[in-house]
């Protein structure tokens, strides 16, 4: 084992001032990731700085109609919170899909947000690998990729993020709340914080070093608007997504007054199906229009030679999705089922 300091921190600044002080440093919050890849060798911190005692364990309603949690919540409290059951259920619905229980009541809203691939390259060290290893190649590209990313990867990596909270969070247009010592508090989009690889693929978010997250603010919910998660997966528990999608709907005589759909499983992060959703704005929401919105969106897509399966199975669980809540909020008859 390699040796490592701990610093328990009573603030938050506190806690930047010793990642300031400490390079190498990392912020512990329920280590459910952050611990296993320390065990694979993957992540070697010199100091770890524990944010548990930190003020950032509560679900509190905003003046709005919105919903502030904090960071260091669990992801079974959240999932089971009444405000987020009731006004936002596809949160709740991507929470109870992840992980077992058990982790479920470890893992943090923040550490959710910023768990690190599971691509079996970037977590064995004998392996090459990009993201763990600027410049010594993407092992997965060439070798077994069947679970890997068909849009907005790069040469430099094809991995997938496996969040489904960050899916749920991206199409609510959630902001995830970012502290920075001297810098203050700043938020970014939920689906602005994750990045694609690009040239850097060792950098999964738009964090700045330092930075803690504190805090996820969720909107409020449009008026009449249902939302749903829907996870496809190998089995049927405690496995990662091939394919998810989150969708929030609202209809207005008919057509589609506001709507947002968001895949995981699919890219190097939350990927919110902006050329569907202009698609369906405005539309009367027919099988055939939602078919042909979310297969413009998936044009865009870049299988690679084991998973172009991908690319057909979130374009049947999107229109699944989009026509549970189309029914839900009262418009069309069922949508058939694609074949």
């Amino acid at each position: 084992m390699k040796p490592f300091a701990y610093v328990r921190a009573g603030s938050l600044r506190e806690a930047a001032a010793a990642y300031a002080q400490r390079p190498g440093s990392r912020y512990l919050g329920g280590g459910t990731n952050l611990v296993d890849l320390m065990k694979h060798g993957v992540e070697t911190p010199g100091t770890l700085i524990d944010l548990t005692r930190l003020p950032l364990h509560e679900v509190e309603e905003q003046p709005a109609g919105g919903v502030r949690v904090g960071a260091l919540v669990p992801n079974s409290d959240l999932a089971a919170h009444p405000l987020v059951r009731s006004r936002y259920p596809a949160l709740s619905q991507a929470l109870l899909a992840g992980a077992s229980g058990q982790l479920r009541n470890v893992a943090t809203t923040g550490g959710n947000l910023l768990q690190r691939t599971r691509c079996p390259y970037f977590q064995d060290v004998s392996k090459p690998c990009n993201k763990r290893e600027p410049g010594t190649g993407c092992g997965a590209r060439e070798g077994v990729h069947r679970d890997h990313a068909v849009l907005g990867h790069s040469e430099q990596c094809i991995a997938t993020h496996p969040s489904d909270m960050a899916v749920a969070l991206a199409a609510l247009d959630a902001e995830i709340e970012l502290y920075g010592g001297e810098e203050g508090t700043r938020r970014v989009a939920a689906t602005e914080f994750h990045r694609l690889p690009g040239e850097e693929p060792e950098r999964d978010t738009v964090i700045r070093p330092g930075e803690i997250i504190t805090a996820v603010v969720l909107p409020p919910v449009p008026a009449g608007a249902v939302s749903l998660y829907r996870k496809a997966r190998d089995r049927a528990s405690y496995a990662f997504a091939l394919a998810s999608v989150a969708a929030v709907l609202e209809l207005d005589a008919g057509r589609v007054r506001h709507v947002a759909l968001a895949f995981g499983g699919l890219a190097h992060r939350p990927w919110r199906a902006t050329i569907a959703e202009e698609r369906l704005l405005g539309a009367e929401p027919s099988d055939a229009v939602v078919r042909e919105a979310v297969g413009a969106e998936l044009d865009r897509a870049r299988p690679l030679r084991d998973n172009a399966f991908k690319v057909a199975l979130a374009h049947r669980l999107a229109c699944d999705v989009l026509g549970t809540l189309i029914r839900s909020a009262g418009g069309q008859p069922p949508l058939p089922r694609t074949p």
